[in-house]
């Protein structure tokens, strides 16, 4: 069973398809964090984020494992400071750039081989558009913020929310505008606005629609 779930920054994806893995007894991987695995490794050799072919070569040239919520690339854990803002700026460049997407999308496929729930920008689309199960989840502006905030604070970070909502804003317009894979629902995903649900809720309307699917196969 592959199960897809999309959405823009904060808007509940990762946590939601942590929950709904454990629920199906699936592996869950969160395709945003080779992005950001591929910017820092990146920026630790110097590349400039928006020379496409260094950063083509590094993205094919590196393997990439995930486990819940931890990172490797080639071996070397990068889990700490993943998200740091430092790459911030770096990340929509990189996520924007089709020769990086085109070797991370075919890693994505093999990990998902077996069976997966995979979060990001454009699974249902791109990945596995065949996938049986596609959700997307949307929220707004200001949820997001203030979800955005409440992650920078559980890691101890200083949280300024004009500027995070303009980051915010400007990673959801790249990602919807960008030529390659952009950030839009899937014509057959189940949209779901979590502006008013708790992670439960959320996570129960899906379970539910798979049941529901599954059942009437």
């Amino acid at each position: 069973m592959i199960v897809t779930i999309d959405g823009g920054v904060a808007s509940g994806k990762s946590a939601v398809g942590k929950r709904v893995a454990d629920v199906l007894g699936l592996p869950f991987i969160d395709s945003g964090l080779m992005y950001r695995a591929i910017t820092r490794l990146g920026a630790e050799r110097g590349i400039d984020p928006h020379d496409s072919p260094a950063n083509t070569a590094l993205a094919h040239s590196t393997r990439i494992r995930i486990e819940g919520e931890r990172v490797w690339a080639d071996g070397k854990e990068l889990t700490e400071g993943i998200y740091d803002s430092d790459f911030a700026d770096a990340l929509p460049v990189i996520s924007a750039t089709p020769g990086v997407r085109e070797a991370l999308v075919a890693q994505q496929r093999q990990m998902g081989e077996h069976g997966v729930v995979m979060a990001g920008r454009d699974i249902g689309t791109v990945v596995f558009p065949g996938a049986e199960h596609k959700f997307f989840l949307t929220a707004s502006l200001i949820e997001k913020v203030r979800r955005r905030a409440a992650q920078y604070e559980r890691r101890g970070e200083a949280v300024d929310e004009e500027a995070m909502r303009k980051e915010v804003e400007l990673r959801d317009r790249v990602d919807s505008e960008r030529a390659v894979a952009p950030l839009k629902p899937a014509e057959d995903a189940v949209v779901i606005n979590t502006d008013e649900l708790s992670l439960d809720d959320v996570v129960d309307a899906i379970i539910t629609e798979i049941e529901d699917t599954v059942g009437g196969e």
